[in-house]
């Protein structure tokens, strides 16, 4: 069957826009990394990256015990849980930005 198969050898040309460049994969997903690395978020920024309010977030996020064993910094984890009113919470920006990607179905269903 592989006989009566032909290959063709085709020369094609793809237009790019000025204002764009094309990069490997791999290379574009250590640019995000490099972009995160040594940023922490606020509950607010949490709040815009995954356009939930805070009172969702601590309910199906932080506060779920599965969750917060893996999350909370006195674990060694990457969050900083306040102790005390009027403290803020503090998240390591690239590690919660993975955990989120890793834990997306289970989070969001």
């Amino acid at each position: 069957m592989v006989d009566s198969l032909q290959k063709l050898h085709l020369d094609i040309e793809i237009l790019v826009p000025k204002d764009s460049i094309l990069i490997k994969k791999v290379e574009l997903l250590e640019l995000k990394k490099q972009s995160l690395t040594g940023v922490y978020w606020t509950m607010k920024d949490l709040e815009n990256r995954i356009n939930k309010k805070q009172h969702w977030i601590k309910e199906n996020i932080l506060y779920k015990p599965k969750f917060k064993t893996i999350l909370d910094s006195t674990n060694g984890g990457f969050v900083y849980y306040p102790k005390i009113q009027g403290q803020t919470w503090s998240f390591q920006a690239i590690k919660m930005a993975e955990f989120l990607d890793k834990n997306f179905n289970e989070i969001f269903s």
